[in-house]
């Protein structure tokens, strides 16, 4: 069981809820290599994915590890929604609420949007990435990852490279690497920094040369143009020619360093690609890992069993 009725960031988890979660994660992962990949452990029990922001990837990674629990997993998108006719988000979660939902996933483009579900619905609630504000699963995922194939956390340092103002992976990864006892440093232009970054609580670069043999991972940002209101470096070539990893960085990290991308990469920007599909690129094990976590979360917040009960 964890601590925290919802997970709308990071900070709503203390360290053993965390640790629980990964370490629930790892039987998970063997789950999902069998051949039939299936556990009655949520029967019964109803999941809504309300994402009212694209998402690929993190919507379809919530369905599976929902169905894999034996869950009823529903999709909403913004398209299909009431929204588009003018429902408020906290109509929408009364509404959600008065169905007797047991957990809904939101994605939304404005930050808080998933902490206004969780005051106004008797549901409990994960966030799958709000706005600018926090993707607290992403953080687990990742955590998981580099405990995998690193087989530690304390300690390691995490250079987070490139669009840092417009990013949740970096407002909820910093927080988390903190939470195990790792750190960070945030890489990037000034434009691309928030206008106070050190409030983020990790260190600050803006030369990715300067910082990059230091670093035990490498964790890449993809250029959010559709959030910038503006150019903010003068050219994708000069980008790449100062922040991208290419193959001379990579010879340069640390023997073992990983490369890290919470996708989708821009290949030629953030990283060329080559190096996206070398030895040192974990970027598949985090989707992997993803649905792991995510169902060791849902696991976890509702209490279910292996024997197919529920708490």
């Amino acid at each position: 069981m964890l601590s925290c009725r919802h997970i709308t960031a990071v900070e709503d988890m203390t360290t053993e809820d965390i640790l629980v979660i990964l370490d629930t994660a790892e039987s998970f992962l063997e789950v999902n290599q069998r051949r039939i990949k299936k556990l009655p452990t949520l029967r019964g029990r109803t999941i809504v994915n309300l994402f009212l922001e694209p998402s690929t990837r993190t919507r379809t990674s919530f369905e599976i590890a929902a169905k894999r629990l034996s869950a009823d997993a529903i999709n909403i998108s913004g398209s299909a929604s009431a929204t588009v006719k003018g429902e408020s988000l906290r109509d929408t979660a009364q509404t959600l609420s008065a169905m007797a939902c047991d957990l809904v996933v939101v994605r939304h483009a404005y930050a808080g949007a998933a902490s206004i579900l969780a005051q106004c619905m008797d549901s409990q609630v994960i966030n799958g990435g709000d706005g600018k504000h926090q993707h607290p699963t992403q953080a687990l995922l990742d955590l998981f990852t580099i405990r995998k194939k690193m087989d530690r956390l304390d300690g390691l340092k995490v250079g987070i490279v490139g669009d840092i103002a417009n990013s949740r992976v970096a407002r909820s990864l910093v927080p988390a690497l903190k939470a195990v006892g790792a750190s960070a440093v945030l890489v990037g232009p000034p434009t691309l920094m928030p206008s106070r970054p050190t409030a983020l609580g990790a260190e600050v670069s803006f030369s990715l040369d300067e910082v990059l043999d230091d670093l035990d991972v490498v964790y890449l940002l993809r250029i959010q143009m559709e959030r910038s209101e503006q150019a903010a470096f003068p050219s994708i070539r000069e980008y790449a020619k100062l922040y991208a990893i290419n193959s001379a960085r990579l010879n340069r990290m640390k023997p073992g360093a990983l490369l890290m991308h919470p996708g989708p990469m821009n290949r030629g920007v953030e990283v060329s690609s080559d190096v996206a599909d070398s030895a040192r690129s974990v970027v598949l094990d985090q989707v992997t890992a993803g649905v792991a976590v995510r169902m060791a979360v849902m696991y976890l917040m509702l209490g279910g069993s292996d024997s197919g009960s529920t708490a």
